[in-house]
C-alpha cells in the first residue's frame, strides 16, 4: 500500500479502528447527566486563555455565526425540547452564543475577554468516558477521492431519497438498497438516486463513514458532497466485526493491517461491509466546506462532533488536549493546547459522553494531522450565567 493512501485514510480509520470501543465505553456509562456544572474557572485558568485566539479569531466568529444559523432554524428549536440537561435551553444556547460573539468583537486583549468570560459565564463540564471528566479525541477531515459524474466508475454515492421521511421502519437495510456486492442499488428505491461514482467500494463506504468528502473528477475539477440524511440503524464497526470474527487479534489490529486485509481478501468485503446496517445520503455542496449534521459548515480546528443524543447541538465548547505539531525535521510533537469551538457535528463511532471527533481541514495534510489525533483531554461548554 502506498504511504499517501494510508495517509488519507488514517483519521478515518480511528473511527474505525481505534475508537471502536465507543458504544461498549457509552454502555457502560452510569445513568448521569452527560454535563456537570464546574469546574471552577481558575480551575482551567492555564488553559483558558488560548494562546492562538487573537491571531485567529476569524475562524472562531465564522464557526460561531454557522451555530447561530442553526439555532435560528425550527430543527435547533425541536432539538432542545427534551435536552437532559434541564438548565440547558435553546434560549440560553443562542444567547451564549450572541454574548460570546460580542465580547470577541469588543474585548481590547486576550486578557480583557477571559475576565469577562469569568464574570459572564459557568462551565459544564462533561463527565467523560470514566465519570471523572476524561474525553478521548481524535481527529477527522474532509478526503479527497477520485470520481466520475457517468458510470466509468462503478461505485456510487447516493442523494436523499425524496421521500425518505416517509419509509417505514425498519429501514431497509445496506443489502436491500445496493446488494451484497454493492452493485445491486439499480434494482431498488437508490435507482435514479446515484450522485457520483468512485472506483473503489472501500472507498465509497468510508466516504460514508466520514459524513462529507472532496471528490477529485477525472476529467478535471472537483466535487464536494455533505451529509444529507441517512437509514436509521445503529453504526457498526467493520474494525469490531473482525476481531469479533478472530480475523485479527484486536492487540494487533490497525488501520494499515485492517486495509491489508481487505486488499489480499476482497471477497470479505461482501461480508463485512453490510454489517454496518447504516446508510448515508449526500448533497452536492458547490465546492463549499464541508457540512456537519447540524446542516451548516464545519470550520478547520473550530467545529467538534459528539454524540447529539447527550450534548448540546450548536453549542459553544472549550477543549483542552494534547495537540499534535509537526517540527522542522517533519516529525510530530504534541503540547497542551486549548481552544473554543462549537459543537457543530456527530459521527456513528461518536458514542457516549467521553467521545469527541474535531475536525481539522481538507486533503492529505489535514488528514496527516486528523490521524494524530488520539490522546485524552476534557470537554467543558460555557453557557451564561442563570
Amino acid at each position: 500500500m502506498g504511504r499517501r493512501r494510508f495517509v488519507r485514510w488514517f483519521s478515518l480509520g480511528l473511527s474505525l479502528v481505534l475508537c471502536m470501543g465507543g458504544s461498549a465505553v457509552a454502555q457502560e456509562q452510569p445513568a448521569q447527566s452527560p454535563l456537570v456544572t464546574g469546574p471552577d474557572w481558575h480551575t482551567v485558568a492555564s488553559f483558558a486563555q488560548e494562546a492562538d485566539l487573537w491571531g485567529d479569531r476569524a475562524s472562531l466568529l465564522t464557526a460561531l455565526d454557522h451555530s447561530l444559523t442553526y439555532l435560528n432554524t425550527p430543527a435547533a428549536i425541536s432539538a432542545y425540547e427534551d435536552y437532559s440537561v434541564p438548565t440547558i435551553s435553546h434560549d440560553r444556547v443562542r444567547r451564549s452564543l450572541r454574548r460570546f460573539r460580542t465580547l470577541l468583537l469588543i474585548s481590547e486583549s486576550p486578557e480583557s475577554f477571559y475576565r469577562a468570560l469569568q464574570r459572564e459565564f459557568v462551565l459544564y463540564q462533561s463527565v467523560g468516558n470514566d465519570g471523572q471528566g476524561t474525553v478521548h479525541f481524535t481527529g477527522y477531515f474532509e478526503p479527497v477521492f477520485a470520481a466520475t459524474p457517468d458510470q466509468t466508475y462503478r461505485y456510487p454515492l447516493y442523494r436523499r431519497p425524496p421521500n425518505l421521511e416517509n419509509w417505514s421502519l425498519p429501514h431497509p437495510t445496506r443489502i436491500a438498497l445496493e446488494g451484497v456486492d454493492g452493485l445491486q442499488a439499480d434494482q431498488g428505491p437508490l435507482r435514479g438516486l446515484e450522485l457520483v461514482w468512485l472506483s473503489d467500494r472501500l472507498d465509497a463506504f468510508l466516504v460514508q463513514v466520514q459524513g462529507s468528502a472532496r471528490l477529485q473528477l477525472a476529467e478535471g475539477g472537483f466535487l464536494s458532497v455533505g451529509y444529507a440524511g441517512r437509514t436509521e440503524y445503529p453504526y457498526t464497526s467493520i474494525g469490531r466485526e473482525l476481531i469479533n470474527d478472530g480475523i485479527i487479534p484486536a492487540e494487533e489490529l490497525t488501520l494499515e493491517r485492517l486495509l491489508e486485509h481487505f486488499a489480499a481478501h476482497p471477497e470479505d468485503l461482501d461480508t463485512y461491509l453490510p454489517r454496518n446496517q447504516r446508510f448515508i445520503f449526500f448533497e452536492a455542496t458547490d465546492g463549499g466546506p464541508p457540512t456537519g449534521n447540524l446542516s451548516v459548515p464545519v470550520t478547520s480546528g473550530r467545529s467538534i462532533a459528539t454524540d447529539k443524543s447527550l450534548m448540546p447541538p450548536g453549542a459553544l465548547a472549550l477543549i483542552t488536549l494534547p495537540w499534535p505539531e509537526p517540527d522542522g525535521a517533519g516529525n510530530w510533537q504534541s503540547r497542551p493546547q486549548s481552544r473554543y469551538v462549537l459543537d457543530q457535528d456527530t459521527g456513528g463511532a461518536i458514542q457516549g459522553p467521553g467521545r469527541v471527533d474535531i475536525f481539522v481541514g481538507t486533503g492529505d495534510a489535514a488528514g496527516e494531522e486528523a490521524g494524530q489525533i488520539n490522546t485524552d483531554g476534557a470537554l467543558y461548554y460555557l453557557l451564561l450565567r442563570p
